[in-house]
Formats: C-alpha cells, sequence, structure tokens
C-alpha cells in the first residue's frame, strides 16, 4: 500500500484519497511513468522498514526493483526523494484549495472545510490515521534524520504555494500563510502523538474536529485569551 496518501475509511475500506480537483486523464506514457515512481518508492519504503534507511543504498533500491540506477536518478533526484516524493505531489494542495474555492468564500474557510473534510476521510496529513501502514511510514520518516531535514524543504514550498494563491502584499501573504501551515502542523501532530500512544482513530475524531475549530478560529478571530 502506498502509505503517504493511503487509509482506511470508517468501514474498514481502503480509501485513496483525492486532491481537491481533479487533473485531465493522463497519458499512457505519464501512466507509465507513474507506475515506475511508485514502484520504485514502494520498494525503498519496503526495504527502509525491513532494514533501516541508512542501510540501504540507492543501488540496492534500483536493483530490488529491477531498474539500473540511473533509471532510478531520472525519477529521483536524492534518495530521500524515494520516501518524500508523496509530499511533493500534495505540496500545493493548499494553494490549490484556495484557487478552487466557491463563489464568496473566504480562503480560510475553504481550508478549514478541508481540513475538517481531511479528518473525517482520515487522511494521513491531517494525523487522524491509525493504519498500520501508515504508522510505519511515519516512524520511518520522523525517525531518520536525513528525511526529516528535507521535509522542511517541502514544507517551505507548500507555505510559499499557499501565500502566492492568498495573493495580496507579499508580506501579508507569507505572514498568513505561515499561520495558516503552522495551525495545521500542530493539529496533525497531536492528533498524531495520541494514535501513537495507542488511541484509535475513531476515539480521538471528536476532539481532532473540537482542537481543529479553535485552530481555525483562532486564525478568524485571533487569541483571545
Amino acid at each position: 500500500m502506498a502509505a503517504g496518501r493511503r487509509c482506511l475509511s470508517r468501514r474498514g475500506r481502503a480509501r485513496t484519497l483525492l486532491p481537491m480537483t481533479t487533473p485531465p486523464p493522463p497519458s499512457l506514457r505519464e501512466l507509465k511513468k507513474r507506475r515506475t515512481r511508485e514502484t520504485l518508492s514502494e520498494t525503498a519504503i519496503r526495504l527502509f522498514l525491513e532494514r533501516g534507511y541508512d542501510q540501504v543504498s540507492v543501488a540496492e533500491v534500483a536493483a530490488a526493483a529491477e531498474v539500473s540506477k540511473p533509471t532510478l536518478f531520472r525519477y529521483f533526484a536524492a534518495k530521500e526523494d524515494l520516501v518524500l516524493h508523496r509530499f511533493a505531489d500534495h505540496e500545493d494542495e493548499a494553494a490549490r484549495v484556495v484557487a478552487g474555492r466557491a463563489a464568496g468564500e473566504s480562503a480560510l474557510e475553504a481550508l478549514r472545510r478541508h481540513f475538517l473534510a481531511g479528518l473525517e476521510r482520515r487522511d494521513p496529513v491531517t494525523g487522524l490515521c491509525d493504519h498500520p501502514a501508515v504508522l510505519a511510514y511515519q516512524r520511518l520518516l520522523y525517525g531518520t534524520p536525513a528525511l526529516v531535514a528535507r521535509l522542511y524543504g517541502y514544507q517551505e514550498r507548500s507555505e510559499k504555494a499557499l501565500a502566492a494563491a492568498l495573493g495580496g502584499p507579499e508580506f501579508e501573504a507569507r505572514l498568513a500563510a505561515g499561520q495558516i501551515v503552522a495551525v495545521q502542523r500542530v493539529l496533525a501532530q497531536e492528533n498524531g502523538r495520541r494514535i501513537a500512544a495507542g488511541e484509535s482513530a475513531d476515539a480521538i475524531e471528536a476532539d481532532a474536529v473540537r482542537a481543529a475549530e479553535l485552530g481555525f478560529g483562532q486564525l478568524a478571530h485571533g487569541v483571545t485569551e
């Protein structure tokens, strides 16, 4: 299973979590490239989980996926990207939510609605996902310093894209994007902390929704106490 963006629905059925907007149908060439990327990434993650990130070389990943090392590097510029490319695929998600919001809906309300919908569908990005494959992926990611360091770059690009979508004076847009991203990160971290401690996603969902309402409420109205 691709651990980056899949989880179980409430009925226990695996669901693929799609972006807010659906892109045009890809060509056969693009589909083949995507399959190759997914094969390489899933092979790498499996090996990293089995043996440890630092104990597996890029050459070993390529061999296990039955491609050459140069072919692997045509798809992934660095070893870290074998794990993190799922973040790259979604680093402009908040920006797309803002750009695609309904007429009359504020950017903040669109992002709030999107985050709450993510909690409902157990999107791993919200931290409210207790599927074993997702938890294993997160342990690999946050337990590997090289991956954490590279993750910051993806987060910075996501924040920059959101600021551009918000528009207005550059500094004000950057300030707003930084606050929004920070609130979403803290919410996801708290959900993830509780699940890592042994609570189920179903058990903490109500608390997660209340926390999200509080967080977005503070963004909308400021900290009052």
